[in-house]
Order: structure tokens, then C-alpha cells, then sequence
């Protein structure tokens, strides 16, 4: 075990596969205690199975890390609250809060059902609101907090079949720049990663659908070819949000991050390209 994170308490939700689990992992190997949640639900939000988030609280107090099992979804106020509580119950204060959970229901926006709309709008931005407002509350008390979002290129460009989904990844885009503004005077910084890993939800993805976003002219590489599987593994996203919640990233807030296969790319932020009308330029 390191200690860039020793004395520090974090939440990560989602933890249980994929990339949540290696961050949940990476941040209790430089020191952290972690409250891993999972509801362990499959890959559309159907189900429940402790197993995933008790697997990785093993692994990582295998190793003589610190870590505890939640199993409350983000989709709610009260799930949100309870897994913030279960990290002060244990551990005796917040530090960091990883937002990683997400479920998919792809469906071209003309087929889309309100109920499928609803279901990744309410993991993945309802879900960013339920565990940040009450972690918001103590961090600004304490003057200290380390909040890390996950955005997706889906919501930054576009996927094609993925309304809902590109919908409430772009909304956690701009979320957490507020975020950042309205906690950044505190000492806590938001930022956001928006990464390309294999996982259990790329793997769902259809063929048909890779093909469909390759005539529409939407750049995708084919995670599951030869060779890309060792690139893009989940692992090579967690270094990146362990050095945002140390404290050599005090001044980094507010920011997106593109993070895949080792690499990191910062996001440009948006602003007017070209513009027309009339100018107004200030007299001296």
C-alpha cells in the first residue's frame, strides 16, 4: 500500500465491476478507506446481487486495505444519503466521491420509451444529484472535498441510439462545472472524466449499432477487435482520479477529461466560434 490517499475516506459508486472496481481498488492501494457501492444490478438497471461489491471490499482488504460494502442505488435521495452516512458512520468523515454507477437502455430516440428515458436519467444525472448534494453539505462544513464525475463521449458528441444516455452525460457535463463554481471558494474541486475503457456495458453494444454510427460519420474504434482489449482495459482510467483527489490537484477544478489506454487529453471548454450582428465596443 502507497499513501498519496492515506488518511483520506472515499465513496465510489458502481464500484463492484468494471471501472468503478479499479478505482475503488487503486485509491484503497494509496491509502484510502473506501465504502464500495454496488447494487450489483445487470447492465439496464434490472436485479440486485451483493456479490460484485463484496468482492471488491475482499480484494481490497486482502491486500490490508480498508474498505466496507453499500449496496443502496444513486437513483434515489436516500440512497444517495445513506452510502454518504455509511462513509462518516465508518470512517469518520468524507473526503473523496467518485460517481461512476450507470446503467444503458439504447433505443433509437423514435422507438425510445418514457420508462427507458427515465431509468438512465435517473442513474446517471439524478444519480450524480443524490450523492453530491449531501456530500456537498459536508465538505463545504469542512473545507475540503474531492468530487470526480463520469461524463461519456456520447454526451460530449454524440452516439447514435443513445438519447437518454448521451442526454445525462452531457447534463453531468455541466454539472459539474457548477458544481465546481458553487464549491470551489470551499476547498473542494469537481471535475470529470470522460472515458473509453472495455466493460461490461461496451459489450453490449451491437454490432449493428457500431456499424450504424460509422455511416452516420461518428468516429468509434471497435473495443472488442484484436489487440485493444490489454489498451483499453478499465485500469488505465483509475491513475487519473487518484491524482485528482490528492492534494497536488488543489487547483484543478471545474475540468474534463478525456482518459483512455494511458492517455489523457483535457477537454477544450466551449466557447462562440464565429459570431454575426451587430458590434459593441466599448467607448474609452
Amino acid at each position: 500500500m502507497a499513501d498519496l490517499l492515506k488518511n483520506r475516506n472515499a465513496v465510489v459508486t458502481g464500484a463492484g465491476r468494471g471501472i468503478g472496481r479499479s478505482i475503488a481498488i487503486a485509491l484503497a492501494t494509496e491509502g484510502a478507506k473506501v465504502v464500495v457501492n454496488d447494487p450489483g444490478v445487470a447492465t439496464d438497471g434490472t436485479g440486485s446481487d451483493k456479490g460484485p461489491a463484496d468482492e471488491v471490499v475482499e480484494a481490497i482488504c486482502s491486500q490490508g486495505g480498508t474498505a466496507i460494502p453499500n449496496y443502496d442505488t444513486v437513483a434515489t435521495v436516500e440512497g444517495g444519503e445513506n452510502m454518504i452516512k455509511s462513509c462518516v458512520d465508518n470512517f469518520g468523515r468524507l473526503d473523496c466521491l467518485i460517481n461512476v454507477a450507470g446503467i444503458l437502455r439504447d433505443r433509437m430516440v423514435f422507438n425510445m420509451t418514457e420508462e427507458e428515458w427515465d431509468a438512465v436519467i435517473s442513474v446517471h444525472l439524478k444519480g450524480h444529484y443524490c450523492t453530491i448534494k449531501p456530500a456537498s453539505v459536508l465538505m463545504r462544513q469542512q473545507r475540503y472535498g474531492r468530487i470526480v464525475n463520469f461524463s461519456s463521449i456520447s454526451g460530449l458528441r454524440g452516439n447514435t441510439g443513445q438519447a437518454n444516455y448521451g442526454a445525462a452525460k452531457a447534463g453531468i457535463a455541466g454539472f459539474t462545472r457548477v458544481v465546481a463554481r458553487d464549491l470551489g471558494r470551499y476547498g473542494v474541486t469537481c471535475n470529470c472524466i470522460a472515458p473509453t475503457a472495455i466493460t461490461r456495458m461496451t459489450a453490449t453494444v451491437p454490432d449493428a449499432a457500431v456499424a450504424v454510427r460509422a455511416q452516420s460519420g461518428v468516429a468509434q474504434t471497435d473495443l472488442r477487435s484484436a489487440g485493444v482489449v490489454e489498451a483499453m482495459a478499465p485500469e488505465h482510467i483509475a491513475p487519473m482520479v487518484v491524482y485528482l483527489c490528492t492534494d497536488h490537484a488543489w487547483n484543478i477544478n471545474g475540468q474534463i477529461f478525456h482518459v483512455s489506454g494511458g492517455k489523457i487529453a483535457l477537454a477544450a471548454t466551449e466557447t462562440p466560434v464565429h459570431s454575426t450582428g451587430p458590434q459593441h465596443h466599448q467607448g474609452r
